[in-house]
């Protein structure tokens, strides 16, 4: 067999892991594995005229090649945001402009397709995101052997407890959060700790756990800024430090505001989050004496190796990917589910939304994570 494998989406750590197992356990098996450079770019771009084009855009993978990859954060294919059932005509490889006219928006699935039989790809594994799991769910549609696995910060892919890279940014933003700590105290500020996290605020809530921050702000549910620093302001004069620490995940929202967007939209129409910590920020120098430290992680949330969690997820998820085309199980996600690897319908993520259960897992009248009703929980279902 030949197996294509691909990483799509926010580059997190655990990736080089997770690629370098599919090529071991492929390699056992007698077959051969080709990387696929940036995503489902690399097959967008891969032009049958052109011979060159293959060389440029996917890369053989051996044991050897792959050898010590694990060691390293980011994914040696690289990666893209590109989805080819709903490309933008503007980021679209040239050769492709022709074939599908001038519309603004194409749907070049049938490219990709004839690629992967150009390569002459037996099957594909695709690690990534929303976007990337969207479209690994339409080409098992159209008949292509498929295997997903997720990744995402955020862990907000529904159909599984975990996906690779949450671990780490948690791991990285409590290290952070204890690091500025000394700061905020020296200084007797308030502290505010914008994380990312667009729709699904776990990684701030479980950070905000972890980190004993005083309060934290989950994008599920708006919040007052005034009332806000009030509670944070009580926090600082009453601890005997003179500070206090707020977590704050980037989508969260002001009480009948919206998510707070900067920049130009990207060609999907789609801008940044970032700035939440600031309007809080603002309404707390209102309500203290002292200046306020905000601070916005942003990369370093995902920068680095992988810790020991998204090193063992990663390995199970990608000797899952092999194990299961091996069985002839196509049409899968690999998933974690109350603390067990297991497959579900790759088309599974497409059926709903992953969210904090707030009503049981967070005090939206203290801004706090709250831990309750515990038993028979899984391991990552707050």
């Amino acid at each position: 067999m030949k197996l294509g494998v691909l990483t799509g989406g926010g580059d997190v750590p655990g990736l080089n892991v997770a690629i370098k197992v599919i090529v071991e356990q492929a390699a056992r098996l007698g077959w051969s594995v080709t990387g696929i450079r940036r995503g489902w770019l690399g097959l967008l771009s891969v032009d049958p005229a052109r011979e060159q084009s293959v060389a440029e855009w996917t890369v053989p993978l051996t044991p050897e090649s792959v050898r010590t990859i694990g060691r390293d954060g980011g994914t040696i294919l690289h990666t893209s945001r590109v989805e080819p059932q709903n490309l933008p005509r503007a980021i679209a490889p040239s050769h492709l402009h022709a074939h599908y006219g001038a519309a603004p928006t194409i749907d070049a699935s049938g490219h990709v397709l004839n690629a992967i039989g150009r390569l002459g790809l037996d099957a594909i594994i695709a690690i990534g995101g929303d976007g990337t799991l969207r479209f690994a769910a339409r080409l098992s549609r159209e008949g292509v052997p498929v295997i997903s696995i997720p990744k995402t910060m955020d862990n907000d892919v529904f159909g599984t407890d975990y996906a690779i890279g949450f671990s780490t940014a948690v791991t990285r933003s409590v290290d952070a959060i204890s690091a500025l700590r000394t700061t905020a105290s020296s200084h007797e500020r308030i502290l505010i700790v914008e994380l990312f996290g667009r729709a699904c605020g776990q990684t701030a809530l479980y950070a905000g756990l972890m980190s004993d921050a005083d309060r934290t702000f989950i994008a599920e549910c708006p919040f007052d800024p005034v009332r806000a620093a009030q509670l944070l302001e009580e926090d600082r004069r009453a601890g005997s430090s003179r500070y206090a620490v707020a977590v704050i995940s980037e989508g969260a929202q002001v009480v009948a505001g919206t998510a707070v967007e900067r920049g130009e939209p990207d060609a999907y129409g789609r801008r940044r989050l970032g700035g939440i910590g600031e309007i809080l920020g603002a309404a707390c120098a209102n309500a203290s004496a002292d200046s306020v430290i905000v601070q916005n992680l942003a990369y370093l949330m995902r920068a680095g190796p992988p810790d020991a969690m998204d090193r063992q997820i990663a390995l199970g998820f990608g000797a899952l990917a092999v194990e299961l085309l091996a069985a002839r199980m196509a049409g899968r996600m690999c998933a974690l589910d109350g603390g067990r690897f297991r497959d579900v319908d790759i088309g599974l993520p497409l059926a709903g939304s992953k969210r904090v259960d707030a009503a049981r897992s967070y005090d939206a009248v203290e801004y706090r994570p709250r831990l309750h009703a515990l038993n028979g929980i899984a391991l990552f279902g707050l």
